[in-house]
């Protein structure tokens, strides 16, 4: 599905070498570490990272446990390219591909683990539906479902901050988020155990980790 849209990590306007100068704005090694936890990745597990973007959080989990299979996907060819850069980056099987056509390079029912971080705020509903849907063929019976997102924006400071955000990837399709719809729709396309495990305040807004499991 190459010739789908997609926005850019950041959104429309940025650049990718300056991806991961403003995610560290968005505490992204606690967030981070909680996904690294929660995921408990094994000697020979397949993990997938969808929505890798510059591969931080692939490489973080193929150096907790280096046997695991971790295969980083995204849509964009230029932000793939800088997380091939990175060091270590060899561990690692990068992928250009769509979150809602994940079996196009991942096989169905393979992935002991799927992870995403900051991915589905930035999608129009029928597109967050897609994408978990094909997280969950991804999985095997029992895999398991890891986000971080921007999720419910409890307090009126964090939906302040949180606008910062919405000038980049769009009101409209982030206000799904904000208002906390997200754990319905994982469960509505199949998740068994949903929940959200913790949320994070940062300069733009609460991050939110949810996790699932395919029944």
């Amino acid at each position: 599905m190459t010739e789908q849209t997609f926005t850019p990590a950041l959104g429309r306007a940025a650049l990718p070498r300056l991806y991961d100068a403003v995610i560290a704005l968005t505490r992204e090694r606690l967030w981070r570490s909680m996904i690294a936890m929660h995921a408990a990745v094994r000697a020979g597990d397949v993990v997938v990272d969808v929505g890798c973007g510059t591969g931080s959080l692939a490489l973080l989990l193929h150096g907790i446990e280096p046997s695991a299979r971790v295969i980083g996907v995204d849509p964009d060819p230029k932000v793939l390219a800088a997380a091939e850069r990175k060091a270590g980056a060899g561990g690692v099987e990068w992928r250009t591909g769509m979150g809602d056509a994940l079996t196009d390079v991942v096989d169905a029912g393979t992935a002991d683990t799927v992870v995403s971080s900051l991915v589905l705020h930035q999608c129009p509903v029928p597109m967050k539906r897609a994408i978990l849907a094909s997280m969950l063929e991804t999985l095997r019976p029992g895999g398991r479902l890891v986000i971080a997102d921007f999720g419910l924006q409890r307090t009126r400071a964090m939906r302040l901050a949180f606008r910062l955000v919405q000038l980049a990837d769009g009101r409209e399709d982030t206000r799904f988020n904000a208002d906390g719809r997200l754990p319905g729709l994982i469960s509505e396309v199949g998740f068994v155990q949903v929940r959200e495990t913790a949320a994070v305040p940062t300069v733009n807004g609460s991050i939110s980790l949810y996790t699932a499991r395919r029944a």
